[in-house]
């Protein structure tokens, strides 16, 4: 585990034990938004914790003094004094417990205090004798429910990347929309926002037959239990199924799934509300009470300041509530997109960010065929490039250090180079490119010697082995390959996959700086298991003015269709079209590759 990684994860267990020790409301928050900087922050935060530099640490926005000294704490000495105090306080097991869908806190708090819940096994065990029902707000079908959970944690439980969590989200918004009544319907939540793994999916109706949506919902196929059937709320666990991308979904797994029932009139206001982030969700209403308005799901209302109870209760007319772009209006902001509400920001935007679109993209430049480990041959890959409007396809196959991948020999290569460009003088409307996915070694160098390189009129230049090379090792590695003149793209620059592979931890503002001097794109991996570069990586390399390049990393034909979740995480970046080549014209994209040789 990185030292980011595992700084991050201690900064989130002490927030989470000093709510369970009832610490200060401050100190619980500053640890969690400590967590979530740490986490992202693109510099090499072990370095510069084991040097002491306290000014170089404090540099990095969201990082304070206390952080510091923390981090600095960790680095010199392998633990932080105040996470052993509290794990001191805290058993182990009381960790666990609050790791279980549907205990907050507050419950687990209560359950230690009063029943001595120090372990799942005890959380089982006062389930077993019937004393947990005499805990406050504790009734046998919140019980059923947290058998259920245990039941789901122990048998997987984690969260689901994207790519799955949409076919899922997907499937739901399809059948509710066919149901009778159903007026609009629509995925919220953590999804919406394009995180790169979600932990439920959230889905909204608005519905004339509100007892049609529950019964679809409750007995569609796939699910294996009702959590809650109310008025306004349903919550099921459903299988996921077999997913036909790479990297597929486990035989057996499952996802909760909340469907929210809301009044159409205030469609944009619930959607607003259940999008998120509670962080830019906490900023808005902040802002709203500033102007003396008050802001809830149900819509932006006049704080007429004369009962503490819900306007929306007392016959109060909304401000804005039909659409979100509404409310920020209302509330003298542009429209932000979901994908850019995380409070990293853009609550200070005084103009809308255009974002690249899907739309936007006009060109594939990393995929594989049946001449490595692809399923498709260059036709067919061609043909679906072309039906998508991409004006240009680059074919990269594998270098021969991927053996595993069926990587070619520099023989085997030509003979390679020499069938795309034949292709390419077959198959109109579409530009062929030969290229290949040339591996990172170890020590920086590239899998071909140069002349092959520049025989090539795409290099992207990946790191596919030594992926737990320290943070040093692998900023000098990717800094090497990106100094070679024949480099286009870095492809997934870290090499990790999300929830199985922790991949390279680099200095990314120094592999940013150096793509910019050599003018090369950094490559977003569409694929939903790879998101690489991630979000936060996006938007260093955004503010910096470096060139990005998304592409799907094409072995088989849904892979294209994975482009979608590239441009989620860029504008999770904030990446503007022009920053990105692959929507460049044709001109202005060829020009740009030529350059290099």
């Amino acid at each position: 585990m990185s030292f980011q990684k595992h700084a991050s994860d201690l900064f989130s267990t002490m927030s989470q034990m000093l709510e369970l020790t009832g610490g200060d409301r401050f100190r619980v928050n500053a640890h969690a938004k400590a967590s979530r900087i740490i986490k992202d922050a693109g510099a090499d935060l072990e370095a510069l914790a084991k040097d002491g530099d306290v000014k170089a640490l404090t540099a990095i926005e969201g990082i304070g003094k206390g952080t510091a000294g923390k981090l600095i704490e960790l680095a010199q000495t392998g633990t932080i004094s105040e996470y052993e105090e509290l794990c001191a306080k805290v058993p182990a097991g009381v960790m666990e417990v609050l790791g279980i869908q549907g205990l907050g806190p507050k419950t687990v708090k209560l359950m230690w205090e009063q029943k001595g819940v120090e372990s799942v096994d005890d959380l089982k065990g006062i389930i077993a004798d019937g004393s947990i029902l005499e805990l406050p707000r504790m009734g046998a079908k919140t019980v059923e429910n947290i058998l259920s959970s245990i039941a789901f944690l122990e048998s997987s439980g984690s969260r689901l990347p994207i790519g799955i969590a949409q076919q899922v989200a997907d499937r739901f918004v399809a059948m509710l929309g066919q149901v009778p009544g159903t007026s609009r319907v629509a995925f919220a939540g953590s999804l919406r926002r394009g995180q790169e793994s979600i932990g439920d999916v959230d889905i909204l109706i608005a519905t004339d037959d509100p007892d049609a949506a529950r019964e679809a919902f409750i007995s569609s196929d796939g699910v294996m239990q009702v959590l809650a059937k109310g008025d306004t709320k349903c919550s099921i666990r459903t299988a996921i199924g077999d997913s036909a991308s790479r990297w597929g979904s486990e035989e057996g797994s499952a996802v909760q799934v909340d469907l929210r029932i809301v009044d159409e009139s205030c469609w944009g206001a619930a959607l607003l509300y259940f999008t998120g982030s509670k962080e830019h969700g906490v900023r808005l209403r902040q802002r709203a009470i500033s102007m003396g308005m008050t802001l809830n799901e149900y819509g932006l209302f006049e704080d007429d300041g004369s009962d503490p109870s819900p306007p929306q209760t007392r016959g109060v007319e909304p401000i804005a509530c039909a659409s979100e772009e509404a409310i920020y209006l209302a509330l003298g902001m542009p429209f932000i997109p979901p994908t850019m509400r995380e409070d990293r920001g853009e609550m200070k935007l005084s103009e809308p960010i255009h974002v690249i679109e899907l739309g936007d993209i006009k060109a594939e430049l990393h995929s594989h065929t049946v001449a490595s480990d692809g399923k498709m041959t260059i036709e067919e890959s061609a043909a679906i490039a072309k039906a998508r409007g991409f004006h240009t396809l680059a074919i990269t196959d594998h270098s021969q250090s991927s053996a595993v991948a069926g990587g070619l020999k520099p023989d085997r290569l030509r003979k390679h180079i020499k069938a795309v460009r034949e292709a390419n003088g077959r198959i109109e409307g579409i530009t062929l490119l030969p290229g290949s996915e040339v591996d990172i070694l170890v020590d920086g160098t590239l899998d071909y010697e140069d002349d092959l390189l520049h025989a090539l009129d795409v290099v992207v230049a990946s790191p596919h082995a030594g992926l737990r090379a320290k943070p040093k090792q692998a900023t000098k590695r990717l800094l090497k390959a990106i100094a070679h003149p024949c480099v286009h793209i870095i492809g997934h620059p870290t090499g990790r996959l999300i929830e199985r592979r922790e991949g390279l931890s680099p200095d990314m503002n120094e592999i940013i700086a150096a793509a910019i001097e050599h003018d090369v794109a950094l490559e977003i991996n569409s694929h939903w298991m790879r998101l690489d570069l991630r979000d936060t990586h996006v938007r260093a390399a955004v503010e910096a003015g470096a060139l990005i390049s998304i592409n799907c990393d094409d072995h088989q034909p849904g892979d294209y269709d994975n482009l979608i979740f590239g441009v989620l995480t860029g504008q999770r970046g904030w990446l503007k079209p022009e920053q990105c080549i692959n929507t460049w014209d044709a001109a202005k994209l060829h020009g740009w590759l030529k350059s290099k040789r």
